[in-house]
């Protein structure tokens, strides 16, 4: 995993620059600033820079005669772009020499849904194009996943006959940099920096800007540590399981050495090299394993990830794996080899368990364990609060696992079978080195793993893109403009409500002013981006007040503003604190006079920030609205208000719903693989399991025989004792799994909860039957033991 994220990162940084277009960007919601746009001019006319503008933001096109429409993802562009990579076009021609004023070049899939094809026209706004050629491959494309349509390039000259930027509008300004001497590139950027509006504008390098690429990236290696650090600490109780098997197979070996004066130093020595020659031959074979997966991954990666990812062998990763097997090894095998010295030569003459070891060296070795694991997540992590999140839960699930094993091996323990089979198949699970309580605690810590991921994804296909919610509005209208509200409310001909969308920025709270560029080098919200505002004297539907008797307060004349919940855990704040916001240049100040909280998650509009009506009414806006409309009726509705109203965006969100769903399953089918190897590290305990307790089946076997049992009982005895584990292993990950899912979705996703019986079912099947096969397999060497001749084997029988 490691070297997968080596070859990730590699891959990032040498198409950095291929993924941005250029050595400099620049970034702003709004018109770039005056004194930023003078200074680029002049390192222009320098000679110091190219510089190329770029417009992106989205909007329907129609049809030249207006019979079908679609949202796309507008992309226009000066001359000069892109300054690295190429645009391939269908035809192989220069996407420089094609794209000219009054022609585009659009995705495939946008001729695709419309109907149309090389030389046809359509209509973007006001304007009427010609489609020059298409798309089949940009630099600094996003991930298709943030794509809410197709591609249409269209040339800078057309921009304003478009005519659908107006006051508010919601676009991406950049200017795209390239510098002549690369050396000097930080030296442009600071220089662009210090003339930059802090707040609005963001100048960044190919190696500091955060692409889309980039952002899922980061989050899905992000991922990959903590499935990674998992699959290891469960990996490690297998070792230590296997260990006691080793050892408690070599008892009398051990007593016979020191009856012949071998001292606890010699054979400590002599089990640590075999312990260390076994040690390198599994990480050997981890490494070859790894090296396998690591091409395995791109595949799976293929449509999530533009840049072309190579396997290669990690020298950093190599060191860390190795340095992290070692250490595995060390802490794991610690107690077992501590427990050497408590076998003496007597132990030839009596059939006893291997030793136990002494409390203080237990605790001990749970304890460095304890720290390493620590230390290995927050090295990993490089996230201090995440990574104590994920030691805690990790914990806590080893150990409710843990304690569940306990009791419901203690309440079989307690119970009386009255069937013969089944009473010695419970009493089998209880024999010495039997490891029934580890392989529980790993199948279950893992299946539980493994299936919660399962469930929460059925649970996010079930809420948004299976059964679309009943009353959630499903076609959002953008960008309405304040003067085409009236005219527009007539050609909708239903009944809405209209939502007015003013962007803004907080700049302080109280007398505590917000640091823009730390803000958003938080995990999550906060408080760094762009926020929009609205108006209203009333709460949504879907609203209700948590703090405050009313929305708005009756005995203030300041201007006053309600808060959402979430906007508090950004930042703490309280009724009666002020928040000043910078509108578009201009500066307001705000009490806070309530905090309102959403008593469902749905996809109904909310705002963050409410203002009462009067206070920003004549701010700079636009105008947006939400209906839930029938499939059959929204294409004819959405080519009639297109067509009356261009610059009006449209998104159908049931069809944007249904592509994330399915990269999402995308990203569940690569998870459940990783993760699947914690699994495989808890059927390869109950192998050792088996192997270790060999011996002493054969012997319960030949007893049977002797004393009449025929085979069919002997078979019964032991298929039942691996049934009944399996059946406690599934039964406790399908009750861990149902838990944090149910937690997952009422309290972080707060969705409602379904528990998807067929999936369940056969996760747990699967344990069990995978137990009871291996079960079975080991079992038949034991059932084809005769009875005279292990007893001439073991004459002290």
């Amino acid at each position: 995993m490691n070297g997968f994220k080596e070859d990730v990162r590699r891959a990032v940084l040498k198409d950095a620059r291929t993924l941005h277009a250029a050595d400099v960007i620049v970034h702003s919601h709004a018109p770039l600033s005056k004194a930023l746009l003078k200074t680029i001019s002049k390192l222009r006319s320098d000679g110091r820079i190219q510089a190329a503008r770029i417009y992106e933001f989205y909007s329907v096109v129609r049809t030249i005669d207006e019979k079908a429409s679609l949202l796309s993802h507008l992309k226009i562009a000066e001359a000069g772009y892109p300054f690295y990579g190429k645009i391939v076009l269908g035809s192989g021609r220069s996407f420089s020499k094609v794209l000219a004023a009054g022609k585009v070049i659009a995705e495939p899939l946008l001729l695709e849904r419309l109907g149309l094809k090389i030389g046809d026209h359509l209509m973007v706004g006001d304007r009427k194009l010609l489609i020059a050629d298409t798309v089949k491959q940009e630099p600094d494309r996003p991930l298709s996943v943030f794509a809410l349509g197709p591609r249409l390039f269209i040339h800078i000259d057309d921009l304003h006959a478009l005519n659908l930027l107006g006051k508010g509008s919601r676009s991406h300004y950049n200017c795209l940099i390239k510098v002549d001497d690369a050396k000097k590139i930080n030296t442009i950027a600071e220089e662009l920096r210090n003339v930059a509006d802090s707040n609005a504008e963001r100048i960044d390098t190919f190696q500091t800007a955060r692409s889309g690429v980039k952002r899922f990236i980061d989050n899905f290696l992000f991922f990959l540590s903590l499935t990674g650090i998992f699959c290891l600490i469960i990996a490690g109780f297998g070792i230590q399981s296997t260990l006691l098997a080793f050892l408690d197979d070599k008892q009398t070996t051990i007593a016979i050495m020191k009856t012949l004066g071998a001292s606890h130093r010699f054979i400590l020595t002599n089990y640590c090299l075999a312990v260390m020659f076994l040690s390198m031959i599994g990480a050997a074979m981890g490494m070859l394993l790894g090296w396998g997966i690591q091409f395995v991954l791109p595949m799976l990666m293929t449509k999530l990830h533009p840049a072309k990812i190579l396997p290669s062998i990690s020298l950093s990763g190599l060191i860390q794996s190795l340095f992290l097997a070692g250490m595995g090894v060390l802490l794991f095998t610690l107690l077992p080899l501590s427990r050497l010295k408590n076998i003496y030569p007597i132990t030839i003459f009596r059939k006893e368990p291997f030793p136990a070891s002494k409390k203080i060296s237990e605790i001990g070795a749970v304890v460095i364990g304890a720290i390493f694991f620590a230390i290995m997540v927050l090295w990993q992590l490089n996230d201090r609060q995440i990574g104590l999140y994920f030691i805690l839960a990790v914990a806590g699930l080893i150990f409710f696992t843990f304690l569940s094993t306990q009791v419901l091996l203690t309440l079989l323990k307690c119970i009386s079978f009255p069937v013969l089979s089944l009473r010695q198949a419970v009493l089998g699970l209880f024999r010495p080195q039997n490891a029934t309580r580890l392989t529980m605690i790993t199948l279950s810590a893992s299946l539980s793993v493994i299936l919660t991921l399962l469930l929460v994804e059925k649970n996010i296909n079930a809420t948004y893109i299976s059964a679309y919610p009943p009353k959630a509005p499903n076609l959002f209208f953008l960008d309405i403009q304040p003067n085409q509200l009236t005219a527009f409310k007539k050609e909708l001909g239903r009944p809405t409500r209209f939502y007015p969308l003013i962007r803004a920025r907080v700049m302080r709270i109280n007398n505590h002013p917000i640091d823009h560029r730390a803000e958003r080098r938080k995990k999550g919200d906060n408080l760094g981006r762009e926020f929009n505002l609205t108006y209203r004297s009333d709460l949504l539907a879907d609203e209700e007040l948590e703090k405050g008797q009313t929305l708005f307060r009756s005995d203030w004349s300041e201007p006053q503003v309600s808060v959402m919940d979430t906007v508090t855990k950004m930042h703490p704040m309280r009724i009666g604190d002020r928040i000043s916001f910078d509108i578009q240049g201009v500066p307001i100040i705000a009490r806070i006079s309530s905090i309102r909280k959403r008593t469902q998650s749905n996809l109904s509009p909310f705002f963050y920030f409410v203002f009462p009506p009067g206070i920003i009414n004549k701010a700079p806006q636009t105008i947006f609205t939400a209906l839930k409309v029938s499939q059959n009726a929204m294409g004819k509705l959405q080519n009639k208000m297109v067509a009356r109203f261009p610059n009006v965006s449209v998104i159908d969100v049931s069809a944007t719903l249904k592509r994330f769903a399915a990269v999402l399953h995308q990203l569940g089918r690569i998870i459940r693989f990783l993760t699947s190897f914690s699994g495989i590290a808890g059927i390869l305990i109950f192998i050792s399991a088996l192997l270790a307790t060999r011996t002493t089946r054969i012997r319960e076997t030949v007893y049977y025989k002797i004393l009449g049992a025929k085979r069919y009982f002997v078979l019964s005895v032991l298929t039942i004792e691996n049934l009944t584990m399996g059946l406690m292993a599934g039964g406790l990950a399908t009750f861990v799994s149902h838990l944090l899912t149910f937690m997952i979705c009422r309290y972080i996703l707060k969705i409602e909860y379904q528990y998807f019986l067929k999936a369940t079912v056969e996760v747990m099947s699967l344990t069990i039957v995978v137990i009871l096969l291996i079960g079975l397999g080991a079992a038949r060497s034991v059932l084809v033991q005769k009875p005279i001749a292990f007893l001439r084997e073991n004459d002290d029988e």
